[in-house]
């Protein structure tokens, strides 16, 4: 029998309810609907920053994480996948997020694919994806997922999951990704652009050829 598929979700939303978490649910959520589509079983474990500030706090002054903490550390070193979920402060990710993360052995995530995500008040922030997640995941060696799901304040209202550019639609295609990944199979691509059937037929010149074009002539 297969193994559970396990995820770990972390959410840095510090309100209650958070338009972080929302997002998170719905991560997880798209990618054990995709994963129980291929007859995987999933096991989802959240874990909620706001619940462990102090503990975070406590951990930068002395170095040892407590026991929650060490519980949340151990969920997501240990787990096949994370999915994680930050509100923008200040053009970048949260402290309390950083913070989290700062926790963690810079080689516990190797090779683990991790789903970026992100939440704001205005789409212009939407840069923190790759400005300052995606830069930060990979230098902790994780596998960082190519789709990063940005959901600004008006995206949270109805849209249509077939429109890619809708908040529904990237965060079918993150988990899409992330299912595919998790299941060793490759996600569905778009339709490839036009060409002729047979490569044969294409006229090629050898790469040396091309660079004596390029030389002077005389």
């Amino acid at each position: 029998m297969t193994a559970p598929v396990r995820i770990a979700v972390v959410s840095a939303g510090l309100s209650q309810p958070s338009s972080t978490r929302l997002l998170a649910d719905r991560l997880a959520e798209a990618v054990r609907v995709g994963l129980d589509g291929r007859g995987r079983e999933v096991e989802i474990r959240v874990v909620e920053l706001r619940e462990l500030a102090h503990a975070i706090a406590d951990n930068l002054a002395t170095g040892f994480p407590g026991g929650a903490l060490r519980e949340a550390v151990d969920a997501v070193t240990g787990a096949d996948a994370v999915i994680t979920v930050t509100p923008v402060f200040s053009a970048s990710y949260s402290g309390l997020f950083k913070s989290f993360f700062d926790v963690i052995d810079n080689t516990a995530l190797t090779g683990k694919p991790v789903l970026i995500a992100a939440t704001g008040g205005s789409a212009r922030h939407s840069l923190v994806l790759d400005h300052a997640l995606r830069p930060l995941f990979s230098y902790l060696r994780a596998v960082v997922l190519p789709t990063g799901v940005y959901a600004a304040s008006e995206d949270w209202g109805s849209g249509d999951s077939a429109l890619t550019d809708s908040l529904p639609g990237r965060i079918t295609r993150a988990a899409g990704e992330l299912t595919a990944l998790l299941d060793h199979a490759r996600p569905e691509a778009a339709a490839p652009l036009d060409r002729a059937d047979d490569e044969e037929e294409l006229d090629f010149l050898p790469f040396d050829q091309q660079l004596a074009a390029l030389r002077p002539q005389g």
